[in-house]
């Protein structure tokens, strides 16, 4: 099991202190390890993120209403979709009664590469966490926000 005081052979002027960094160790260490893991299927977290927004909606979005909705808040949110729409992830819909609003939609070859993927990808970055202690750990972030 990791210890954040051998992992970055520190010293915490208290529980504060040691918790604040190991959230922000953790989340690095999630982070990279989702960076991996979306590596073969070509695309990003946040990229996947945003498949997942479109394909749970079943209607094309706003881009507004994607960037609200998505875990991580990306202030380059079009250029990720301007990716997608490259590899014919997504469909852009420009509309009819005004020209400055665009929805998005996911196609199928989207919906095809979320099927490839498997859904338990972050069941690994858990394991060593029982269903109370993951429950616990929720709570408190929450509490934290």
């Amino acid at each position: 099991m990791g210890d954040l005081s051998k992992d970055i052979n520190s010293t915490f002027a208290n529980n504060r202190v040691k918790a604040m960094l190991n959230i922000l160790y953790t989340a690095s260490w999630i982070s990279a390890s989702q960076n991996e893991f979306f590596k073969p299927y070509g695309i990003s977290p946040q990229q996947y993120n945003i498949l997942r927004i479109l394909n749970g909606a079943n209607e094309p979005l706003n881009v507004q209403i994607i960037k609200d909705r998505m875990i991580e808040r990306s202030p380059n949110a079009t250029r990720l979709m301007d990716k997608l729409c490259a590899k014919h992830y997504i469909d852009r819909l420009p509309c009819n009664h005004d020209r400055r609003v665009v929805k998005i939609e996911i196609t199928k070859k989207g919906k095809e590469l979320l099927e490839s993927i498997p859904n338990n990808f972050n069941k690994e970055l858990l394991k060593n966490l029982n269903e109370e202690e993951a429950e616990l750990l929720s709570n408190l972030l929450d509490k934290m926000r």
